[in-house]
């Protein structure tokens, strides 16, 4: 009997809407606006209990277990540790040796940066476009291995060219001269740009 009383009850404060058969709250509206009363979808308080669940495991691993992988001071100091390691190894004066790599895996990064960087101004087929012709044996600014590098490293900005020093390792700037050199040096582009600069043989 109880039960049967709180049922009636519970459907004296609510009335369905005939149109949409939404369920709809009386007394609750204002300006025209009822207020509804229909249960969440379930996707959605599946999604809620998800990111709970997720909190709490979250939480536990953070202040319990102290993972070292959610620790942000302990990235930093990580991160300090190597950035340290490397200013030390620069200060005890070791330098890098600029000379022609011939290896397949230097040749290799040496095509991915020249694809990626340098074909906007030079053709992917070293052709030349604003930059000059690569192929070819003119040579603006010399054409050794150091004198590439320093190109690379220091840039032409009269020219438009950036310096990549900040960009590019010591390495992956030797990569790409090495590719120039090696692998662009006297071959036929489709659409050559005009010698630029001093011929050598």
């Amino acid at each position: 009997m109880d039960k049967e009383k709180n049922h009636l009850q519970k459907d004296e404060e609510y009335e369905i809407d005939t149109l949409t058969n939404d369920r709809l709250i009386k007394g609750h509206d204002y300006d025209g606006i009822r207020e509804l009363d229909n249960d969440l979808p379930p996707w959605w308080k599946w999604l809620f209990y998800i990111t709970i669940a997720f909190a709490i495991i979250y939480s536990i691993r953070l202040f319990v277990f102290k993972a070292p992988d959610l620790i942000q001071n302990d990235e930093y100091q990580k991160e300090m540790a190597s950035f340290n390691a490397s200013n030390a190894v620069a200060k005890a004066g070791k330098t890098f040796e600029v000379k022609l790599l011939t290896d397949k895996a230097s040749l290799a990064k040496g095509s991915e940066i020249w694809h990626k960087i340098c074909a906007a101004c030079h053709m992917a087929d070293g052709g030349g476009l604003v930059g000059p012709n690569m192929t070819d044996k003119y040579w603006i600014h010399g054409n050794t291995p150091r004198d590439l590098y320093n190109v690379v490293t220091n840039g032409v900005i009269a020219k438009g060219m950036l310096s990549y020093k900040d960009q590019l390792s010591d390495k992956a700037r030797m990569d790409v001269v090495s590719y120039i050199l090696v692998k662009l040096q006297g071959t036929k582009p489709a659409h050559p740009k005009a010698p630029q600069g001093k011929k050598y043989e």
